[in-house]
């Protein structure tokens, strides 16, 4: 985990501390950083939020699904539901809601330095969301041609970003609400502190791992603001083994419920030893 919100003086992503949506040009720094061992795999790179309440009862709310599913109608007349956040300047805003005026934005990229020389590592940005909110849940809206720029007419961007939806990326199939990084951000997190995955990192060959141990850089354009709320950002690098992710939840979970279990039937066993085997005869003596 690379925590690079800055705070840290000696951070160099320092200067972007209290940096805000619309900054221009936007703040970019540099982390290096050593991977110690090999991660032999394919690699999920997330970027992680703390102290973000994705969870509020009004922030998940704000949306329109029909709106993200591609209805023509809700596009041009989103939901009440997206107050504040559902008109500007007398156009209804695409997405509108709070959860996509607030999607994260900073960009990160990847570098191997060896000898002096940095080789970016290459990032996939397709695969990340679930299938069936990639191909069931989000749709763009329907027309005459493909043209995103004439469907999204009469609509305008979030308040909050740079550029319009239709604008998201240059390619087709993963532009608009189908974006696969928007489709990440729009389903949210149940804790305040949360990761999302950010890009895959596929191992092109069985001879050499994914990520070799030694020294990497993590270029970052810093958009997002959370200093504000004290928020804190971060990048993960995560694999997988046979066993699946190294995640300790499901285990703390087993261990609690289990020994809770464990104490009750041994209460419940020492009752019955001490009391189960009184007379419950009902008889009167004469």
């Amino acid at each position: 985990q690379i925590d690079y919100t800055g705070t840290d003086p000696s951070s160099p992503c320092n200067k972007c501390l209290n940096v805000s949506w619309d900054s221009t040009p936007p703040c970019t720094c540099t982390i290096n950083f050593t991977l110690e061992h090999s991660f032999e795999s394919n690699v999920f790179m997330y970027y992680g939020l703390s102290n973000f309440y994705q969870n509020h009862r009004r922030y998940v709310k704000s949306r329109d699904d029909s709106q993200l599913n591609g209805d023509n109608s809700s596009l041009l007349n989103p939901s009440k539901e997206c107050e504040p956040y559902r008109t500007n300047e007398d156009k209804p805003i695409a997405p509108c809601g709070a959860i996509a005026n607030s999607m994260f934005n900073d960009t990160l990229e990847l570098y191997r330095i060896e000898n002096n020389t940095r080789t970016p590592i290459p990032l996939i940005k397709k695969g990340i969301a679930w299938w069936t909110d990639k191909n069931v849940k989000f749709r763009n809206p329907t027309g005459d041609g493909n043209n995103l720029t004439a469907l999204f007419q009469g609509t305008t961007k979030p308040i909050n970003w740079p550029k319009p939806v239709y604008m998201l990326d240059s390619e087709p199939d993963n532009n608009g609400f189908i974006n696969e990084d928007f489709i990440v951000w729009m389903r949210t997190a149940a804790l305040p502190t949360f990761r999302k995955l950010y890009r895959l990192i596929e191992r092109k060959n069985n001879l050499q791992p994914t990520l070799q141990a030694g020294t990497y850089s993590l270029d970052i354009t810093y958009n997002y603001p959370v200093h504000s709320f004290d928020g804190r950002k971060r990048m993960i690098l995560s694999t997988i083994s046979w066993m699946g992710g190294k995640n300790p939840f499901l285990g703390i979970a087993y261990i609690t419920v289990g020994s809770i279990c464990f104490f009750l039937g041994v209460v419940l066993l020492i009752i019955h030893h001490k009391y189960g085997n009184r007379n419950t005869s009902a008889d009167i003596p004469n």
